[in-house]
């Protein structure tokens, strides 16, 4: 049974997030990817299916990455709301909301994304990795990507 948590670990897992949130906004997609298990699945109401394996979602997010550098844009991630429940010592459920901010070069800024996540965190050797993540884009609708992913 999950339990709400101290303020030391709140601000672990929110550290973890402000972290890999940055790396993905600087293109560091390699290091994003370590941030996943090996074996974790990343599922949204956007895409049929599920990216499973860190392989797979490294490639998925080397694909975005050339997109917003081709197209001459900054994306900044912003996280916020975060609930944080312990399912054990080395194992978290969290809920958050993710907007993506779109910069174009000399333009203003627009929101390109409103999400909310829900992911399952395990504390490894290095720190918090993502298990699973379920991500719910807030303008698809009628969409259950829980029974995707």
């Amino acid at each position: 049974m999950a339990t709400t948590v101290g303020m030391q670990l709140y601000q672990e897992v929110q550290a973890f997030y402000a972290k890999q949130m940055q790396l993905m906004d600087d293109g560091e997609v390699e290091p994003w990817a370590r941030t996943f298990t090996s074996d974790a699945t990343i599922a949204n109401n956007a895409n049929p299916a599920p990216a499973s394996g860190r392989e797979l979602i490294l490639k998925v997010a080397r694909k975005l990455a050339a997109d917003v550098e081709s197209r001459g844009v900054q994306h900044r991630h912003w996280t916020g709301m975060l609930v944080v429940h312990s399912e054990s010592a080395d194992r978290v459920r969290t809920q958050l909301y993710a907007m993506v901010a779109e910069i174009p070069a000399g333009g203003e800024a627009r929101l390109w994304r409103s999400t909310f996540c829900r992911d399952t965190l395990v504390r490894g050797a290095d720190g918090w990795q993502v298990s699973r993540r379920v991500v719910t884009h807030d303008d698809i609708q009628d969409v259950d990507v829980e029974e995707r992913g």
